[in-house]
């Protein structure tokens, strides 16, 4: 019995160790600090935070401040993906709600009624790919590529209903809203946690959010229980075209201008490896909103830190790449067996 004790003792560590490292949040957590380890030994001043005109500044202020546009994608994008779903489209809206609000600047409507315009053709073009995908049965990598290769020319459209030859405006109500302050916070940092604390209600104190699971899991079954899938399909991606708006009133209002070509360019991808770095699987069945906000933090947390290593900016995609190769490959429970066996082995 003594030792049978001994062994449940030594066993418990053991057990309780392996419970960590196989936590989905354990390796994009130690990915940051990693990150962050390095950024101290390179700049020792990277977590010095210092208040200037009245509000705060520093690397990490900035790295949050810079994150915001892709977390508003990236939370809408978790939705989507939670239904088994994907949008390749947030980029070319934030594109065209851009050019929106410049056109309705420029044609004198009030800029409270010209966010609400944007914010609505946002939503349209949620439910234009939610018609494509839960009405249709059209792929949703499909049917969102629609829309992600014509969105950037109809921003260019938009552009010519006022000339385009300055697509630039001036909005002190939007640009308060992306680069003003409310004290000494940012903002958009109070913009971004409304919007993802009204969100994780929705999916966390809801049965909508049970509902989103259940589709994304076994949308057959969930029909047979009598979930309408299509409508809840339909939601999903009404939520990321909301999602992806207020990240282009975000950006939109950051540059001032309209530039459709550039804007928001690639922040598809990020919403995705965030996502998916979170512990979110395309398979759908579950939403880490939390986790995706984790995942963000590591992409922007990288991209800072290179900005400010001096390395080239060719450099920041590469490395990207290699480190969310590497989370990506400690998240695999297939990775992790094998090297648990290969540890069990070496073992004299």
């Amino acid at each position: 019995m003594k030792h049978a004790g001994n062994v449940e003792a030594e066993t418990q560590p053991a057990s309780r160790l392996r419970a960590i490292f196989t936590h989905r949040a354990i390796w994009p957590v130690i990915a940051l600090a990693l990150i962050f380890l390095v950024d101290g030994i390179i700049s020792p001043g990277f977590f010095q935070i210092r208040v200037v005109e009245g509000r705060l500044f520093g690397n990490l202020i900035d790295i949050l401040y810079r994150a915001t546009p892709t977390a508003l994608v990236a939370i809408g994008m978790a939705v989507v993906i939670g239904t088994k779903g994907i949008d390749l489209s947030v980029g070319a809206i934030i594109a065209i709600v851009g050019a929106v609000i410049t056109w309705r600047i420029h044609a004198g409507d009030p800029h409270g009624l010209v966010l609400l315009i944007a914010l609505a053709v946002a939503l349209v073009c949620g439910l234009w790919n939610g018609f494509l995908v839960a009405v249709l049965d059209i792929q949703p990598i499909i049917a969102t590529l629609i829309l992600m290769t014509s969105g950037r020319g109809i921003g260019l459209m938009i552009n010519l209903l006022y000339g385009g030859t300055n697509p630039s405006f001036t909005s002190p109500f939007l640009q308060g809203l992306s680069v003003g302050h409310i004290g000494l916070i940012p903002t958009r940092l109070v913009l971004f946690g409304a919007i993802f604390l009204a969100l994780w209600l929705l999916v966390r104190r809801t049965a909508f959010g049970l509902l989103l699971e259940a589709v994304g899991g076994n949308p057959a079954a969930a029909r047979i229980v009598g979930i309408n899938a299509r409508l809840v399909i339909y939601s999903a991606y009404l939520i990321s075209g909301f999602c992806a708006g207020w990240a282009g009133v975000v950006l939109a209002a950051d540059t001032h201008t309209s530039d459709p070509v550039s804007i928001g360019l690639y922040v598809e991808l990020d919403a995705i490896l965030a996502v998916v770095i979170g512990g979110g699987s395309l398979a759908g069945g579950r939403i880490y909103l939390g986790m995706t906000l984790l995942g963000v933090l590591v992409i922007q947390a990288l991209t800072t830190s290179i900005l400010t290593s001096g390395l080239p900016p060719e450099y920041n995609l590469v490395v990207k790449a290699v480190v969310v190769l590497v989370v990506l490959l400690l998240q695999s429970a297939n990775l992790r067996a094998a090297l648990y066996r290969m540890f069990a082995r070496a073992k004299p």
